[in-house]
């Protein structure tokens, strides 16, 4: 019997030992399930994060793209008071008229400086179909390909043609 209990004790050792790793397997595996869960929410958290910037982003860039011209718009409410002023005048002369019209010309000059708009004239310079666009060609004593009249002028924003200068060149 002694054989038989020192047996019967080792085995209850063997089972306690196993029961004690499976239960501290147990746990590792609860810990780990729950390492997995945090890292199933912070990722769900970076995910959501990244979409309200990129939402943000957006709502700024349609803002921007919306109110783009809210300055410019608002200089050039100063020019079309001038103008209409100039129309509810019932006694006037041409050179008030004329007096008028410079100073709304000015206006819009200063307008254009403000906004990096610049005139192209080219009266005398060579042709450049980039900032030119020719009407015809004349002939004529000058230098060839020169340009001799300017029908219209073109004007640049930032060094980008908004419109070209239209133009008559010599042949």
């Amino acid at each position: 019997m002694t054989e038989n209990t020192q047996e019967d004790n080792m085995l209850a050792e063997e089972d306690l030992q196993q029961s004690g790793a499976a239960g501290s397997l147990d746990d590792r595996i609860g810990e780990l399930e729950a390492q997995l869960k945090e890292a199933q929410a912070a990722v769900l958290y970076v995910k959501a994060d990244g979409e309200n910037i990129r939402r943000r982003a957006m709502d700024d860039i349609e803002k921007a793209r919306k109110f783009a011209l809210e300055k410019f718009s608002n200089e050039l409410l100063a020019v079309k008071d001038s103008l209409d002023a100039a129309l509810l005048i019932e006694a006037a002369d041409v050179q008030s008229y004329k007096d008028g019209v410079q100073i709304t010309t000015n206006q819009l000059a200063s307008v254009f400086d403000k906004f990096n708009i610049t005139e192209i004239n080219p009266l005398g310079e060579k042709f450049d179909p980039n900032k030119h666009q020719a009407i015809s060609m004349l002939e004529n004593s000058g230098e060839p390909n020169t340009v001799t009249t300017v029908l219209q002028k073109g004007y640049t924003l930032n060094d980008r043609v908004l419109r070209p200068a239209l133009v008559m060149v010599a042949k």
